[in-house]
Order: C-alpha cells, then structure tokens, then sequence
C-alpha cells in the first residue's frame, strides 16, 4: 500500500511537471511543444502498478490537462494547423497509449468542426483504441472516449446528424464501444493467481461504472425508439451479458439495463428479459434483479394509471410469474428465502398493478404454501421476515381485514410460521388496523382478529411470557391494549357484545396480560356506560339490553380479576374511575361500592409507602368530585379517608394528606357541601403534624429542615379565605405568617432558597390592589 502510494505520487508528480511545461506552450502557442509534452504527460498513464482507485486519481489529473489541449486545438489561428493535418500530426506519437489519448483529443475538435462526416470520424476512433488490451487503461481510454464524443453523436435533432449520418451510427459506435470495454472489464479476472481473487473482484467492480457508462449513453439518445430498442439495442447488449459467463458482469449490466432504460421499453419487451435470466450463471443474484424490475414497473403503474391496460395486454403477471417459476426451478440450489422473496416481489408488483384481482394474490399465495409444503416450521431469520413481509403487503394494501380473510392461502402460510413469527404477525397486523385508523365495529369481527393475534393474546405452544424479553413483551401488550380502543361501534348491545368478546379473549392470557389489557377494556366500557347515562337496565327478557347497571357488573368482575394478579394499585385506579363513572350515571350504591372496594384494596393490598400515599390522594381527589352520595354516606367516606390520611408513616406525608383533605369539606360547585370549621379543624391537625414534623427533625438530624410544610398549609388558609370561609381569619393568617417568619430565623432552621422563594411569591399575592385581601392587608 505504502509502495502504491508512493507510485501515485510519482505519477502524479510527473503529470504536473509535464503539465507546466505544456501550459507554457499553449501560451505561446507553440504546437509542436505543447504535443511533445502532452503526450510525457500521457505516458504516465501507461503505468500498470496502481490499482483501479489510484488510477482513476492519476487519470483525473491528465483528463483535466486534456481539456486545456483541446481548447487549443479548436482555435486553429493560434497553432496556425488545419484540424485534418492536426489529426495526422498526432498518430505520430511514440508510444500508443499517448498518441490514442491525442487521437481522440483531436477527433472530438475534428467532428465539432464538420470536415468529416461524424460517422467516420467515430468508427476510426473506436477501431483504434483497439490497439490497448491491457484491462485498466484500455478501460479508461475508452471511458475518455465515451466521455468526450456523448455530446458529438449524430442524434436525432442533433447537429451532427443528416449527411449519410444517422441515429443508427451513433447507437453502432456506443454499442461497439460497450462490447470492447465489456469484454476488456471481463478478462480482468484472468489477471492474477487464486489467492487474488478477492482483491481482483473489488477492483473489476470499482471499474464496473465505466462499463455502464456506455448504457446510459445509449438510454440518452433521442432516435432510440420502442422499436430500435426492441430489435438491435436490447438483443445486442442482452447477447453480451449472456455470453460472457461472468457473474459479477451478468449481475451488473442486468441491473443496468433495468436501472437505465424506460419504463414502457421494459414493459413492451418483458418476454426478451426475462428470457435472459434462467440462462445467468447460478451465483448470480436473479432475485435481486426480477425485484428491481417489478419495483420498476409497480412505480410505473403508480405513476401513470392511465398505461394500466397495457400491463393487461402484455400479460405482464403471467409472464413474471412464470419467469420466476423457471428461475426457482434452474436454480434447485435456491434457499427458500430467495423463492419467498422473489414472490413478495411478485406480490408487491400485483398489489400495485391489479390491486382488484384477488385471485392473484392468492395464486401468490399459494405458489409460497407449494416451496414451503413437506418443510419444517421456518427457523431461517431472513426466510422469517420474507414471509412475514409477504403477509404484510396485503394487509397495507386492503384496510379491512376481512378482505384479507378471503384469500384461501393466506391462513395456509400462517400455518408454516412458529410461534415467534406468529407474534411478529399478530403486531403487523395491529400496525396495519393503527395505520389505516380502522374500526372494527362487530363482535364477530374482533372474534376474527382476536383468532389472528392470539400469538399476542395468550401463550402458544413452545413459547411462555417468562421467556420474554421484558421490553418487547410490555412493547407487545401496549399495542394489544391500542388495538381495543379501535373496537367501536354506535349501537350499544353490539358495542357491549365487542366488550364481552375482548374480555373472553384477554382473561384467558394470563395473569402478567391482564395489567396491560384490563385498563383499555375497562375505559372502553366507561365510554359506554356514559352514553348510556339515565337507563336503569331492570328490563326483563332474554336479550338484556346495554345498561350501565349490567357493564358496572361486568367491570366489577373484569377488575376483580385484576386485583387477584395482583396488581392492586392498578385495580385501585379503575374502582376509582368507575366510582366517577357511576357518579355521572347517578347510581349512588354502585359509586359507594367501588368505593368500598377501592378503600379495602387500600387497606390490604397497599403496603409500599409511596403507593399509599398515591392511593390515598387518587382517592381523596376523586372523592371531592364525587356529587351522588347522600350525607351519611358522604361522611363515612371523608371519614375513612382523614383517617387513612393521618396514619401516612411519614409526618410530611401525613400533613400534604390531612390538608387535601380539607377540601372534601368546602366544594365550591355543590350546595351544602361548605363546612368552614371541619375545613380549618383539617388545617390545624395538618399544622400540628407539621410542628411535629420540624420537631421530629431536630432531633433526628439537629436542625428542623425547612419551612415548606408550614407555606404549603398557608397557601391553603389563603384559598380558603378567598373563598369566604368564615373560619378562616385575617388574624389566624397573620398568625402562621409570624409563626413561618419566628421558624425561618431560627438557629435550628436549614436555610433552603426554594422555601423562601416560596414564602415572597405567597405573601405577595396579598396585593392590595385586590379587594379580597383588603381586609388581610389591614390586619397585616
């Protein structure tokens, strides 16, 4: 490598000397110097040490010099030499290599200035550069000759074009140029020993572009209509690719041809295509070439609906399908994911092309259950993700999934997946209904789909939730748990038989599901039962109607469940939320029985401190909402909950506790409900514990902490007071405002920024501006 670079620095060294010199002679327009220069510049290229990527550096350098040259030589009253002499004086280079360079240099100023028909001029320099077959610079030779005669091809419309000059000259002088470089890139793996093979197919394929270079030209010019396509252009360069026997070439130019030509040339000349590829060498990649040609023609149709008809008259399906039967029956080597995969092509290609003809997809289908019939359940990842992927497409291209329940061979396939790629199915086809935002609105529909995913609803044979991945499996159920909200339908008995469906399926799955899909059933139902607000459901009959009473039943039951994982902090939150539920339905006894449950779940299930102290807010905060119970079932609550609240094990938990509490006593929209002094019996206990607290601090730690608790109770005493309790005092607040002030200036206070901070922002709500705290801003 080291030994290269120095070479390439050489080179490139020698170029530039060569290059100032002839520089020096372009300006003062000395001919015969500028030549003798140019062509020891040239002569760098002759070079065979470098690899293809060096020797496309040290090529770049002399191209650019070249480019000076031949701007000299258009601009013949500076050389004082007739562009035909020119062309003469060059051939009498000394070595080959330099004298063709100049040849072409020339060549391109000769059919620029019309003197000689384009034709000739392009045959002669073709037929010349014959004379390098050394692989690397005949390549690049001829690349210089593409390159500086593209724009000098007599094409239709062109200049260069009439006189005994046409299009088929240009596409016989580009097509000749191809076969010599082809044939040229191809001997390239003769050079060398076995043990360079590896590096010789690295460099045939960084030369692999120059080679195709000579396509895109010819997919660039006018003249090259359907027909000369048809019949010389594509015959022509298809003999060569299968001629050669080359891999590598075979792969390359096929997928040129693909890349380069129009879409409605592919189209029109299918059967010769795909006529070619059960004759390609077995290592070539045929399925990598059949996809990016029915990739192609699917953009096409997208593109242009209105050539729909033409894919029709070709029979377009019909001889791809076939072409990939016979490539899969030549190639008896072929893995099963290259067969999948080329039918997933197919498929895509139909789903594009014919989105109406089910009977296709299925053909499809069923051509995939034939190669995986009399073979074990697939193991092979990548054979994995082709099927998984053939299964998808008709899921994105028909959002309802009904449609796809149809095809006959859809559940034949599914058969062949294990339990994993069942799974991994179960969630594209969540993805799919999330995708198209589809509502499945009947229970027998999601009896269906339920049957679909059960990958995901329960455990299958050979697979158990212990040996999940922990983050895939919540991943897993959170889409479960997105999918019941798409289960919807207006009328309520079919609403409610969609709700009993979904709890038959999800209560068989498990105790570790049932955290992930109770919540979203349980909400579902919410939404039901509130619009179902005012029917009692006491109607006799065997068809019982949608009620709410009849869906709190069937919440109780679904949470109970829950409760029992257990995951009682969860199943706490749901008694809650449909305790608000019952509320809005005004069914007083079902509110108080949620309750119920929810403060007994409370009582002897919450054993974590933090989730008590949660809990007992959830439960403190719902209560205050709560509008339907009657006083004594109101103050048995409240009751229950100051006590729960009091008994926190932490004292700062028990104070934030005890003072939210107070807010059970003064509702604001409710009559009756504004007892002022159990509102500030709440906020003196909460003071008490706070002083309790501070003391407890000092003499655990030697300082009281700071002063946080004490603001917090102020800023209730001012809400209150500005409600108009009349237990709530100007003097009372002035009172812990002194008591906060004495406490701050203690010894034994921890300063704390934060606390202070707090107590400026809450004493400067008492702005006098205000007419509320006129009265507290007298006192104070």
């Amino acid at each position: 490598m080291e030994d290269e670079e120095k070479w390439l620095a050489e080179g490139i060294a020698a170029i530039q000397h060569n290059a100032f010199y002839m520089s020096r002679a372009l300006d003062s327009n000395n001919l015969r110097e500028a030549l003798k220069y140019s062509a020891l510049l040239l002569s760098e290229l002759r070079t065979s040490k470098l690899s293809p990527h060096k020797y496309y550096e040290l090529y770049m350098r002399a191209f650019d010099e070249l480019r000076k040259l031949e701007m000299f030589f258009r601009e013949e009253d500076r050389h004082g030499c007739s562009v035909i002499d020119l062309y003469e004086l060059v051939q009498h280079a000394g070595n080959i290599l330099p004298r063709l360079y100049l040849l072409c240099t020339v060549g391109s100023v000769y059919i620029k200035s019309k003197e000689a028909p384009a034709k000739d001029i392009l045959k002669d320099l073709v037929e010349m550069c014959r004379g390098i077959q050394h692989p690397t610079r005949g390549l690049f030779l001829r690349s210089y000759l593409a390159q500086i005669s593209r724009d000098k091809l007599p094409d239709l419309g062109s200049e260069y074009e009439g006189e005994g000059d046409t299009v088929m000259d240009a596409v016989d002088f580009v097509l000749q140029n191809f076969t010599e470089m082809h044939k040229l890139w191809v001997r390239m793996q003769q050079n060398g020993p076995v043990r360079l093979k590896e590096k010789l197919e690295k460099e045939r394929s960084e030369l692999r572009d120059l080679v195709g270079k000579n396509l895109h030209v010819l997919s660039q010019i006018e003249g090259v209509d359907l027909e000369m396509y048809k019949d010389v252009v594509l015959p022509r360069v298809l003999e060569q690719v299968v001629n050669c026997k080359d891999e590598i070439a075979q792969y390359y130019l096929m997928d040129c041809i693909i890349q380069v030509f129009p879409d409605e040339y592919h189209l029109q000349t299918l059967e010769t295509l795909l006529g070619a590829c059960p004759q390609l060498q077995s290592a070539v990649d045929v399925k990598t070439v059949l996809s990016r040609l029915m990739e192609r023609l699917s953009n096409y149709a997208d593109s242009s609906p209105e050539v729909l008809p033409d894919f029709l008259q070709v029979e377009a399906f019909a001889k791809l399908s076939s072409a990939i039967g016979k490539v899969i029956e030549a190639q008896v080597d072929m893995p099963v994911v290259g067969a999948i995969s080329l039918y997933v092509s197919l498929l895509t290609f139909t789903l594009h092309v014919h989105p109406d003809r089910l009977d296709y997809v299925d053909q499809i289908l069923g051509a995939c259950v034939k190669i995986l019939s009399g073979k074990a359940k697939l193991e092979d990842s990548k054979a994995t993700k082709q099927v998984v992927a053939l299964l998808s497409a008709p899921l994105e291209k028909y959002t309802d999934i009904v449609t796809v329940l149809t095809l006959s061979n859809y559940p034949r396939v599914m058969d062949h997946l294990d339990a994993g790629t069942n799974i991994i199915m179960a969630k594209i086809i969540i993805e799919s209904i999330m995708k198209n935002d589809t509502c499945v609105s009947t229970a027998d529909k999601v009896e269906v789909l339920f049957e679909l995913i059960k990958g995901l609803i329960k455990d299958l044979d050979g697979t158990a939730t212990d040996e999940l991945d922990e983050e895939d499996f919540k991943e897993e159920q959170n889409s479960v748990a997105r999918l019941i909200h798409m289960l919807y339908n207006d009328e309520p008995e079919e609403m409610l038989k969609i709700i009993c469906t979904v709890r038959k399926h999800i209560m068989a799955g498990g105790p570790k599901r049932l955290t992930f899909t109770v919540p979203p059933l349980v909400f579902s139902a919410l939404k039901l039962v509130r619009r179902l607000q005012g029917q009692d459901g006491d109607m006799a009959g065997e068809e019982v109607p949608a009620t709410p009473k009849k869906i709190f039943q069937l919440l109780n039951e679904t949470i109970e469940a829950l409760s029992l994982v257990p995951s009682s902090e969860l199943a706490l939150r749901l008694y809650l939320q449909c305790a608000e539920a019952a509320n809005d339905c005004e069914l007083e006894p079902i509110a108080y029985e949620f309750f119920t449950l929810a403060f007994v779940l409370y009582e002897e299930e919450v054993a974590d401190s933090k989730a008590q102290v949660t809990a007992i807010h959830l439960i403190i905060g719902t209560l205050q909402k709560m509008t339907v119970f009657g006083v004594e079932n109101r103050d048995t609550l409240t009751h229950k909950a100051t006590g729960y609240s009091a008994k926190l094990l932490k004292k700062p938990d028990q104070c934030r506790a005890v003072y939210a509490c107070s807010h059970l006593f003064w509702v604001d929209d409710q009559d009756g409900i504004k007892d002022g002094e159990r509102v500030l019996l709440c906020l003196k206990r909460s003071l008490r514990i706070a002083n309790a607290a501070q003391q407890q601090a000092n003499v655990t730690r030697g300082s009281s902490g700071p002063v946080t608790l004490f603001v917090e109770i102020l800023n209730k005493y001012l809400y209150f007071f500005e409600k108009g309790n009349p237990q709530i005092t100007p003097a009372a607040i002035q009172s812990l405002i002194e008591l906060i002030r004495t406490e701050m200036q203690s010894d034994a206070t921890t300063p704390d920024s934060a606390s202070d901070a707090f107590f400026s922002s809450t004493l400067q709500i008492c702005n006098p501006s205000l007419l509320i705290f006129e009265e507290l801003e007298e006192a104070i």
